[in-house]
């Protein structure tokens, strides 16, 4: 037999989806969108309200009737406000970085106040936070944008969880909140792994000399590449030139020899590691890569990226690492 608390935990969650199914670029909360109910110091303020009515009319006072209503007057009031510190605000998604599995994924929202009412102790989280941690204020017609993380654990594109906007501004006596689907994406890099073997360097034949053997062959210098190594930069000739007079880097050149190449082959790791094992060792090996200055190729199924090297080529690898086997569009 179902638990009553169940069923109802169920009916919450598609009232809540469905609430939030077609929240699509900025959203408008509007009055509709906004849910209130008492907090426990309104339930006891309302039992308060019910013994001074009963005192009252028991002993027929007149004061008492009056404070009685007053104090009553002043909870609608509060109520009404407490709606309004919501109603009215247009939410509207930001950016979200890429990061790698196991990171916090950063979302950035925008709040923005295009009413003449300014807005006081808004909270804003994700709703599996219990206790939200970003309060805002917003003068009359300001905005502010904030930053939410919460914790990836899988490859792939990430959509942000449900965002709980809420308030008990002014008199706390009333809690107001609303839901919000922000309509971005971010997408999840491959853990990299942690103690990967070296990276697989293959010689090849150079035409021009430059490489890790028949480096004693020394032919003189030429004008610096992109590419070159560090090491064969000829920091004596270098430094003799003026680049005030048009000095520029230069390089070594060797006499034959070869050249360590750089490629990266989904297919060239061992068919007894997992798939997401070698994902991860593929991340590792990219960042390594770039963090070295290597140029690098790029394989992975029929993806195939020529020997090259920046930030463009680092970020194209590991996006088909994230979504290799996956689907190109978030669910």
């Amino acid at each position: 037999m179902a638990r009553p608390d169940g069923w109802l935990n169920r009916k919450r969650v598609q009232w809540r989806t469905k609430t939030t199914a077609h929240d699509k670029g900025s959203v408008l909360l509007n009055q509709r969108r906004v849910y209130i109910l008492p907090t426990r110091a309104g339930l006891a303020f309302c039992a308060l309200l019910l013994v001074l009515l009963v005192g009252s009319i028991n002993y027929n006072l007149g004061l008492g009737f009056g404070l009685t209503f007053v104090a009553g007057a002043c909870a609608i009031v509060d109520m009404v406000q407490t709606t309004r510190n919501l109603a009215g605000l247009v939410l509207s998604p930001g950016r979200a970085p890429d990061v790698h599995a196991g990171e916090d994924a950063p979302f950035e929202l925008r709040v923005e106040n295009p009413t003449r009412l300014a807005r006081y102790a808004v909270w804003i989280d994700f709703e599996h936070v219990p206790e939200p941690r970003l309060a805002i204020d917003l003068p009359a017609g300001g905005s502010t944008t904030l930053v939410l993380r919460t914790a990836t654990r899988a490859r792939g594109w990430m959509r942000p969880p449900r965002v709980r906007l809420a308030t008990h501004f002014p008199l706390g006596l009333f809690r107001a909140w609303s839901w919000w689907q922000p309509d971005s994406r971010a997408l999840v890099y491959p853990f990299p792994e942690q103690d990967a073997p070296p990276l697989p360097m293959l010689g090849r034949p150079s035409p021009d000399g430059a490489g890790s053997t028949g480096s004693d062959d020394f032919a003189g210098v030429r004008s610096y590449q992109p590419g070159d190594p560090l090491r064969h930069l000829a920091w004596r000739q270098i430094a003799r030139l003026d680049p005030e007079l048009g000095g520029q880097l230069v390089t070594k050149h060797f006499e034959g020899g070869t050249v360590d190449e750089l490629v990266l082959d989904f297919n060239t790791l061992p068919a007894r590691l997992d798939v997401e094992l070698r994902l991860a060792r593929m991340a590792r090996w990219v960042l390594e890569a770039e963090q070295r200055a290597l140029p690098y190729g790029f394989i992975l199924g029929r993806i195939r990226y020529p020997v090259t090297l920046g930030t463009a080529h680092q970020a194209a690898c590991l996006r088909a690492l994230a979504l290799y086997g996956l689907p190109e569009e978030p669910a």
